[in-house]
């Protein structure tokens, strides 16, 4: 039987390249319309994991990701990065002179922002990359090109009209594979955590200096309103160890100390980090 992994978008999404890409091309892949789609099916066991995307390397972070970590029970088993190329992509018969509107995902476009400026097209947002080339396809639309893979292309049938459009050469996206069960022990882990300070002089300084106390090195903090008083965040921080390192326990035990909230998202192996 198939492993399962559910992934936000349609097929040909760079969601689904991160599952191949981490999984071998032997797994079933189901395709959801939203991020919190991705974690519901996950906890509900419909599927055996999910990917979803966490950051850009140009454009930041992506919060949804966060927020439903917040409160979901689901567990971070496995890190994936990938490198990201644009192509442009429309109709067999349609040449680029002909293209009036780029749809694609709000990220996809803000990655290929200056190409779109130079051809002075107008752009508008869908809720994913292959699924607007699965649209544009559907429709007929003569006049349109979408941003997203070569992959996308090949699936719909599709005319590449650029190949590489995003602004900057280095742009990847790091994904993590979410489930219910947690990855087992490797040595050469990254945990990832969320918590929340009380609201004093010096709360964060003390909460982070328990992670140089012991050692240990913090590879990416991001913070969230708690949405419950205004000026109060989450933290979201990422370091390199297992929990079930003793100094990564210790840091995790001294944390508590200064924070009010604090949730082990999992521990998992951490990704090549070779970017050439």
């Amino acid at each position: 039987m198939h492993t399962t992994v559910a992934f936000q978008g349609e097929k040909g999404a760079y969601s689904e390249e991160a599952i191949f890409h981490f999984f071998g091309e032997n797994v079933q892949t189901m395709p959801c319309k939203s991020i919190r789609d991705v974690f519901k099916n996950c906890e509900a066991r419909v599927v055996d994991y999910g990917v979803v995307p966490v950051e850009n390397s140009i454009e930041g972070s992506v919060f949804e990701t966060y927020d439903m970590f917040l409160s979901s029970s689901v567990k971070a088993v496995g890190e994936i990065i990938l490198r990201i190329r644009h192509c442009l992509i429309a109709l067999p018969d349609v040449s680029l002179s002909e293209v009036e509107t780029v749809y694609s995902h709000p990220q996809a476009l803000a990655q290929c922002r200056g190409y779109l400026q130079s051809l002075g097209v107008s752009v508008e947002v869908t809720y994913d990359t292959a699924g607007s080339v699965k649209m544009i396809k559907e429709r007929g639309l003569r006049n349109a090109a979408a941003v997203a893979s070569e992959r996308a292309a090949e699936i719909y049938g599709m005319k590449i009209l650029a190949k590489g459009i995003e602004d900057y050469g280095h742009n990847y996206t790091r994904f993590l594979v979410i489930s219910v069960k947690e990855a087992q022990y490797t040595p050469n882990s990254k945990t990832s955590i969320i918590f929340s300070t009380t609201h004093k002089p010096g709360a964060l300084y003390n909460a982070l200096g328990a992670f140089a106390r012991n050692g240990i090195n913090l590879t990416k903090i991001e913070s969230r309103p708690t949405r419950q008083r205004p000026w109060e965040y989450y933290f979201f921080v990422d370091f390199e160890g297992h929990q079930e390192d003793e100094h990564v326990k210790k840091a995790l035990a001294e944390l508590a100390s200064y924070t009010s909230f604090i949730k082990v998202l999992g521990s998992y192996p951490r990704a090549s980090t070779d970017l050439s």
